[in-house]
């Protein structure tokens, strides 16, 4: 899923980390998840390290060379990280000092700062937990789910099936019966209804709809989409898997492999 950014493996991007909604045992994947895109140039975590919570990231930092910035809670109960990450987010921003950004966080107070990136004309993607609030989700250009990055075995085809049926699934509850903030990410377990939008918005004249094209479509519908979150590790293989939908093609040109998909009647 990365073909839709296949240019910005030489862009340069700055990486921040809200220490306070973040997994110190993660870091090293998220990283690499950034990597795909650009260059990490800028790599800052922001916290209150007199805290005995922040002890566990000491490790981590040293082997991934991120620069922690202290930043002290003036008052109980306050998170002063917010404020310190978006003013620093902010002089990068108006400093050009690189082309895009990756904002760790499940905190929905970023969704403002990640929209106001997109609208400089910057790439954005974010990093957190599937229970991140769909606004901060949709301001980026891309976002990642944590949870994707340990990984996790495809689902056995009677688990699809009773997916499909509406049997056998959680739903992630908060008090009251209602689905918890950002519950419905983790619960939509059915992606057909999203992957034919996507080719029906990319398919061509002759009926067919490139792959990368539809990955570039799907972020534009979803930019929490990942195959991941469906037990996969490529597109390819989710169409796959579902083949009373969708028809796979491959097209030899010069030596380079192009998948199309089709919709079934």
């Amino acid at each position: 899923m990365v073909e839709q950014f296949a240019d910005e493996s030489r862009k340069k991007i700055c990486l921040l980390i809200d220490g306070d909604n973040a997994q110190p045992s993660l870091l090293g994947k998220m990283l690499a998840e950034v990597a795909k895109y650009g260059l990490v140039t800028i790599r800052r975590i922001y916290g209150d390290w007199t805290t005995a919570n922040m002890g566990g990231w000491k490790q981590a930092l040293n082997e991934n060379a991120i620069q922690p910035i202290q930043q002290f809670r003036y008052t109980i109960g306050k998170n002063a990280t917010d404020s310190a990450m978006i003013i620093d987010a902010m002089d990068i921003l108006h400093g050009h000092l690189v082309d895009g950004f990756c904002l760790v966080s499940s905190d929905s107070d970023y969704t403002r700062l990640a929209t106001r990136i997109r609208e400089m004309g910057f790439f954005v993607m974010g990093i957190g937990k599937e229970k991140t609030p769909r606004a901060f989700v949709n301001a980026c250009n891309l976002f990642i789910y944590t949870e994707n990055l340990v990984p996790k075995k495809p689902p056995r085809e009677h688990e699809r099936s009773s997916r499909r049926s509406g049997r056998g699934g959680r739903t992630e509850r908060a008090e009251g019966g209602e689905p918890a903030e950002g519950g419905e990410r983790a619960a939509r377990l059915d992606p057909v209804p999203l992957l034919r939008g996507a080719v029906d918005m990319a398919v061509q004249e002759d009926g067919w709809a490139n792959l990368g094209t539809i990955g570039f479509t799907l972020r534009q519908l979803d930019p929490g989409f990942d195959p991941r979150t469906y037990g996969y590790k490529q597109l390819s293989q989710l169409f796959k898997a579902h083949p009373g939908q969708f028809e796979l093609r491959l097209e030899d040109k010069s030596g380079r492999g192009d998948i199309f998909v089709r919709l079934k009647e």
